[in-house]
């Protein structure tokens, strides 16, 4: 039977379990928006498509299905450009779909034109995509369609883009069905027997977790791994919820918003570096010196890139899926959990206070979040020292709760994450951790959380700057230029203004107040958090490194 290629599209989407898609509209999708409705899949609305784009990506994230983000031709694909580039870091699979004016057309001069002889969104799209076409017929789509989904899931696995012209879309074709594929690593490591004897053999081991570790979800086997072995655990920026913060074994942050413990163990020389899912990129290794250089290091890493090129040291790569790496690495070597050794610490006490005489520090108004949000709530981090801070200072009970990019670092970007994430886990409390500088980029999407119905809990830390790029180019310059507001935003007005809760905070005691309210509300609620201007963000390493 023949059906509309926007039909059958849509029918993709369906089986595929995808309940919400994410976009702006416009003449060129409108049959897709048409048939949407159609088929009560539910059209979230964005203020921006780079916004919409990170819902997407947050709603695959949340799902752990696919996400779909959907924008018009010309700016409007352009606009979705960024989000793709930061699915692309969190190995994300999202379904980028853009318009094109009729192919029948192409070559004349067109409004928004989307081919090859106007603002080219195929070849836009590329560099942070890991499939990007065009659909020129019709009779293409199951091919160009089963290309992208399984770019999107086998192998390296994140976001992929299709643009379609208006009157492919509308196209009458044959019908079919393609199932998601069955997730599978391209490669898979065979023999382990090398990195067994390293582990075995290390006096002093240091095991190093980045974000790639949280995305396979790796958690049990990485603290099996580290209680076996007995190995002390550090965590890249992009990390820090690869294990629970209460695991005896922990000694916090490395790099940006690094602990003071993982710095000294670093310091007085690991034989052995075992790191997991890390790129080990300058915001990473920020601080990092000849003397903490280990005689060698094992990397698991999903690919090869930019696996053993940053640490000058003998590498052992073991590429592939993580977590079925390392599920294979302790089956290799029988390796248990000392549960009863290691059992886990109990969460810390926090008296609030309601203090307003001085100014509020950030690491007091972490502790006063983590005492009011539940162990399992999901935190999404922005772009900026707000998130450093978090990353010193916020404990973490449950893994997997706190997802950071400290590579791709995109302002704005955990705002739409954290609205995809409530959308998909209406079920999980869910934070975003921002600032008034991000939330000038993409605090509309305010609007879309109250919208519709994600009531995500908008922490706002609020010094009236672009605070890490004040403060750095203060320490490498003397001076700042351009990083400081004349008229600093009022976050707390700004959430009222689209309709969410709001609330402005001067104290640990109004914070705890606040996150009770919004977790006890079902309404999007900015808290708003005054914190000291003038406190020096944990990024000193990375001011130091560029000396």
């Amino acid at each position: 039977m023949k059906k509309k290629v926007y039909s059958i599209i849509v029918d993709h989407l369906k089986s595929w379990g995808v309940s919400h898609v994410f976009g702006i509209p416009g003449k060129s999708i409108s049959p897709l928006m048409l048939e949407l409705e159609q088929q009560e899949i539910q059209y979230v609305l964005g203020r921006h498509e780079t916004g919409s784009g990170y819902e997407a990506s947050g709603f695959a994230l949340g799902s752990k299905g696919i996400g779909v983000a959907i924008g018009t031709s010309g700016p409007g694909g352009t606009n979705l450009i960024t989000a793709a580039g930061a699915a692309r870091e969190f190995q994300l699979p999202v379904l980028f779909i853009t318009g094109q004016p009729s192919m029948a057309d192409t070559g004349r001069a067109l409004s928004q034109d989307s081919s090859q002889f106007g603002a080219d969104l195929v070849k836009m799209f590329e560099p942070v995509t890991l499939f990007s076409a065009r659909i020129e017929r019709g009779d293409l789509l199951p091919l160009y369609l089963r290309h992208a989904i399984e770019k999107a899931y086998l192998g390296e696995r994140g976001p992929v883009h299709l643009c379609i012209p208006f009157d492919v879309l509308m196209e009458e074709v044959e019908e079919f069905h393609l199932p998601l594929p069955t997730y599978a690593s391209k490669v898979v490591a065979r023999d382990l027997d090398r990195a067994v004897s390293m582990l075995n053999n290390a006096e002093r081991p240091v095991l190093f977790l980045g974000k790639g570790a949280i995305m396979a979800e790796a958690f049990e086997e990485i603290r099996t791994i580290a209680e076996h072995w007995r190995i002390p655990v550090v965590t890249a920026p992009g990390g820090k919820a690869a294990i629970s913060t209460n695991h005896p074994l922990y000694l916090g942050g490395y790099g940006l918003g690094g602990s003071k413990h993982a710095m000294d163990y670093m310091q007085s020389g690991p034989d052995l570096m075992v790191v997991i899912g890390s790129k080990l990129c300058d915001m990473s290794l920020s601080g990092f010196t000849e003397k903490m250089m280990p005689k060698e290091m094992l990397q698991f890493e999903h690919e090869i890139t930019f696996a053993g090129k940053t640490v000058a040291v003998p590498t052992e790569i073991v590429l592939g899926d993580l977590k079925s790496n390392l599920s294979r690495l302790i089956e290799s070597a029988g390796a248990k959990r000392r549960e009863s050794e290691y059992a886990l610490l109990p969460n810390k006490s926090f008296e609030p206070s309601d203090n307003k005489d001085k100014l509020l520090k950030a690491g007091e108004a972490f502790k006063a979040l983590r005492a009011a949000l539940p162990d399992d709530a999901l935190l999404f981090g922005d772009a900026g020292s707000h998130s450093f801070y978090a990353v010193q200072h916020l404990d973490l009970p449950e893994p997997g709760t706190f997802f950071f990019d400290e590579v791709f670092i995109a302002m704005g970007a955990a705002i739409g994450y954290s609205i995809g994430a409530k959308i998909a886990r209406p079920d999980r409390a869910v934070a975003c951790i921002t600032g008034d500088g991000c939330l000038l980029m993409h605090g509309t999407e305010i609007s879309t959380a109250v919208n519709h119905g994600a009531p995500v809990i908008f922490f706002v830390l609020n010094n009236g700057r672009l605070d890490m790029v004040d403060k750095g180019m203060s320490y490498n310059t003397g001076r700042s230029v351009g990083a400081v507001y004349e008229q600093p935003l009022d976050a707390s007005a700004f959430g009222a203004s689209m309709g969410a809760k709001a609330k402005r905070c001067w104290s640990t005691a109004d914070i705890v107040d606040g996150v009770t309210e919004a977790l006890a509300s079902n309404v999007a609620t900015v808290i708003e958090v005054m914190v000291d201007p003038g406190e020096i963000p944990p990024i000193l390493t990375r001011l130091l490194s560029m000396d």
